[in-house]
C-alpha cells in the first residue's frame, strides 16, 4: 500500500529472465536480475542506487518505467498502479516518468538534429507545435547549458558532456516529476561529471524533480543523493540516509564498497577490504543471505547460509538485510512486517525533501 507522501512506491519488484535450453527451447531456469526490492521515493528526493556491475540496478530502473516488463511486484506512481495500465494510459503517464540513459551517444538518433530529438516529446504528447515548440526547444537547450543555435546540429558534432545535456533536455521537455538517471555521468570525464551533477541538482531545485540515481561510483552518489540503497545480487541489502550510510555502514558488503573509494591524497591511507571469491551467478544464487559466501563478518555462522535476511530497520532510518545486526525498537506493525519476507510498508524518510 502506497504512503500518502510517496511520489513512487515500489514493493517486491521482481524481474527474472528465462533461460532456455534443448531442442524445444524449454525454460530450464531463470536469471534473477531483480529479486524483490522495495523502496519509497518522496517528491523532490534523490535516491542513489549503487552496487557492483550486474547487481540489477539498471534492470530495476527500466522495470519501474516498464521499459521492460516486471515479472512481479507493485509499482505505484502518484497513486496509479503502473503495472495495471494499458498501453495508451501508460504512454500518457510516461510524460511524468522519464529516463536519462548511460550512453549519451547511442541514446540519440544520429539521423535527427538535437532540436528534433528534444521536440519529439512535445509532439507526441501534444504539448506544443510550430513556433511554440521551436521556442520551447531553444529554452530547454539554454536551460541545460547549450546555445539555441545548437538545435540544428547532429549528435556527432557534440562532445560527450554536451550530448548528455541534450539527453537531459529531452527528458525535461515533457515536464516530468520523476527521472531515472541511469549512470548519467559514468561515460564522461571527471571534470565534466561535476558539471552534469551540478546541472542535475540545479534542475531538481528549479522543477521539484525526484531522481532515482543509478551509479557504481559511490563518491558521485555521496554528492547528489539524499538516501542510498545498496544492491547485491538483485536485492537491496542496505538503505539509509546518505550521511548515515557513509559514516556508519552496517552491511559488510557496503563497508567493502566504501573502502574501495579512492582518496584524493597520496599521503592518506585507507584500509581496503578485499572480498573473497567472485559475485555468484544470479541464475544460481546461494542459499540464505546472498552475500554470505563472501562475507567477512566476524560473527558469520551457519545461520547466514540458511536464513534469507529481510530488509529491516536496524537504527533510526537505517535499514539492513543482515541477521547479525540487532534491529532497533520499532512499533508492533513494523515488527510484524520486519519478521516477514518483505520490509515494512513505508521505506522513506519522515519528511519529504524541502
Amino acid at each position: 500500500m502506497s504512503d500518502a507522501q510517496s511520489l513512487l512506491s515500489v514493493r517486491n519488484l521482481t524481474k527474472h529472465f528465462p533461460i532456455t535450453g534443448g531442442v524445444m527451447r524449454r525454460v530450464v531456469g531463470s536469471v534473477r536480475a531483480v529479486d524483490g526490492i522495495s523502496f519509497d521515493l518522496a517528491p523532490g528526493e534523490t535516491l542513489g542506487l549503487v552496487g557492483e556491475s550486474g547487481c540489477g540496478k539498471t534492470t530495476a530502473g527500466r522495470a519501474i518505467l516498464r521499459l521492460i516488463e516486471p515479472t512481479a511486484g507493485e509499482i505505484i506512481f502518484e497513486g496509479t498502479d503502473v503495472r495495471a495500465l494499458e498501453p495508451e494510459p501508460l504512454r500518457r503517464l510516461r510524460r511524468r516518468m522519464q529516463i536519462v540513459f548511460q550512453d549519451p551517444f547511442s541514446s540519440l538518433d544520429p539521423r535527427m538534429t538535437v532540436g528534433a530529438s528534444v521536440r519529439e516529446g512535445l509532439t507526441i504528447h501534444k504539448l506544443a507545435e510550430g513556433s511554440a515548440a521551436d521556442a520551447r526547444v531553444r529554452q530547454l537547450l539554454e536551460e541545460v547549458g547549450l546555445r539555441p543555435e545548437h538545435a540544428s546540429r547532429y549528435p556527432h558534432e557534440f562532445s560527450g558532456g554536451q550530448r548528455q545535456r541534450v539527453g537531459i533536455a529531452r527528458a525535461l521537455a515533457v515536464e516530468p516529476r520523476f527521472i531515472v538517471c541511469d549512470e548519467p555521468v559514468s561515460a564522461l570525464d571527471v571534470s565534466v561529471q561535476a558539471q552534469v551533477i551540478n546541472l542535475l541538482q540545479d534542475l531538481q531545485r528549479a522543477h521539484g524533480l525526484a531522481y532515482l540515481f543509478i551509479a557504481h561510483d559511490l563518491s558521485v552518489v555521496e554528492h547528489i543523493a539524499d538516501r542510498v540503497a545498496v544492491m547485491y545480487l538483485g536485492r537491496i541489502v542496505e538503505l539509509a540516509a546518505a550521511e548515515a550510510l557513509y559514516a556508519r555502514p552496517l552491511m559488510p558488503y557496503t563497508q567493502a564498497l566504501l573502502s574501495a573509494i579512492p582518496v584524493p591524497d597520496p599521503q592518506a591511507k585507507r584500509e581496503r577490504i578485499v572480498l573473497a571469491g567472485d559475485v555468484p551467478s544470479p541464475a544460481n544464487p546461494p542459499s540464505g543471505c546472498p552475500f554470505h559466501p563472501r562475507c567477512q563478518h566476524p560473527q558469520r555462522d551457519v545461520a547466514c547460509a540458511r536464513i534469507v535476511p529481510p530488509l529491516e530497520l536496524k537504527e533510526d532510518g537505517h535499514w539492513a538485510a543482515c541477521i547479525k545486526q540487532t534491529p532497533t525498537q520499532i512499533t508492533w506493525p513494523e515488527q510484524q512486517a520486519a519478521g516477514a519476507t518483505k520490509p515494512p510498508e513505508r521505506i522513506m524518510p519522515d519528511r519529504a525533501k524541502a
